[in-house]
């Protein structure tokens, strides 16, 4: 079986480590042929198992440009010889057109889209032009897969997709990977001592997770506590420039992008997330499998991702005040903190198993190929 993969970009991030575990589950009985919409941006690539067989095909026709007869006729030509068609987000959806006009005319294999969330570009309101086109390219594919309840609902109101189309599968994380002793030493550069006290992040480096913002709350919280953002990307000089203005550089750590985060987050005291955009955030979902308290703007399906105990935690988006405090509040509360880390750790247990994201993904790619089992 030939699957091809035409993701927005293939660095690490949710989606792309998400996308890898699959790839990594589903064996090396399948090979993949990967396209990354931002030319060389395949970091992601060091995570799958070297016994699978992975091409990275390099004339492969861009994923982004306008939108011509030509140019989508060529990028559906491309997906011919393949079993699976799956996009990624606003990136693929040139693709996901391409699919739409011409995939009974060529005979195209069946296509998958995935929706994750948005960029910077539509935090405050949809493009209503990209609303109209994936309503249109969407209609092609065999299924749109979405992790949160708030892309459910813009898919079928918004996007007016078919009941039958969507499918909502949240994120889950191998929860036996996670909640035991940390190693002090798994981050490079950057050792945690006894009595040392952590609030810490997973993201990428980008604009949309507006970590600015985290560090403007953690100035807010007192010494020995330390921020550790642990990624990368293009946003590090901003970070850094906003945790020296604010005289709390000697605080702020950047130990840069770590391969396995359950080797790190159980390093963290208190989780904390500051993004303008989510939608079912993986981190979130780490970090209470791990047993943490989580601080987070109510962006997305965050609010419903936590327990009910750590929801007073969960803040008004794009309040820098009530991020700072509620980071005060649980970085102060020991005792509290605990016990909301305990209850985030049983609701992930109970409800975001790696193992049924898997099953879930399986039966939507064989449904959608006509098969009773995947692969």
């Amino acid at each position: 079986m030939r699957i091809l993969h035409l993701h927005s970009s293939f660095n690490p991030g949710g989606k792309e480590v998400r996308a890898v575990k699959l790839i990594n589950r589903f064996g090396p009985g399948i090979s993949h042929r990967i396209v990354s919409g931002v030319p060389g941006a395949l970091g992601a690539a060091d995570l799958i198992d070297p016994a699978i067989a992975v091409e990275y095909p390099a004339d492969f026709p861009a994923l982004a440009g306008r939108p011509t007869p030509w140019r989508l006729k060529a990028l559906a030509r491309a997906m011919l010889g393949h079993d699976l068609v799956l996009t990624y987000n606003w990136g693929g959806m040139d693709a996901v057109m391409a699919h739409r006009l011409f995939g009974k005319q060529l005979g195209l294999p069946p296509l998958v889209h995935h929706e994750d969330g948005f960029n910077q570009d539509e935090v405050i309101r949809l493009n209503p032009w990209r609303n109209t086109f994936r309503r249109i390219g969407v209609q092609g594919a065999q299924a749109l897969v979405v992790p949160s309840q708030l892309l459910e609902r813009i898919a079928l109101t918004v996007w007016h997709q078919d009941r039958d189309r969507v499918r909502r599968i949240p994120n889950g994380v191998p929860l036996a990977d996670y909640g035991g002793p940390a190693d002090p030493r798994a981050l490079p550069g950057l050792e945690k001592r006894p009595g040392d006290l952590w609030i810490g992040t997973l993201a990428g480096l980008r604009a949309v997770k507006n970590l600015p913002r985290l560090v403007r709350a953690f100035a807010q919280v007192p010494e020995p506590w330390r921020l550790v953002i642990v990624g990368e990307g293009p946003e590090r000089d901003a970070i850094r420039a906003e945790a020296e203005r604010l005289g709390v550089a000697g605080r702020v750590d950047l130990p840069g992008f770590a391969p396995d985060p359950a080797a790190v987050v159980g390093l963290f005291d208190l989780f904390a997330l500051s993004s303008d955009s989510e939608q079912f955030p993986i981190s979130v979902v780490e970090a209470m499998a791990a047993g943490l308290a989580v601080v987070s703007p109510a962006v997305g399906d965050v609010a419903a991702i936590v327990a009910p105990d750590n929801a007073p935690w969960i803040v008004t988006p794009g309040d820098d005040a009530a991020l700072g405090a509620a980071m005060t509040q649980a970085a102060t509360d020991q005792a509290r903190r605990i016990a909301v880390g305990c209850a985030n750790q049983a609701r992930a247990r109970a409800e975001f198993d790696e193992e049924a994201m898997v099953c879930a993904y399986r039966e939507t790619y064989a449904r959608a190929m006509g098969r009773t089992s995947f692969p």
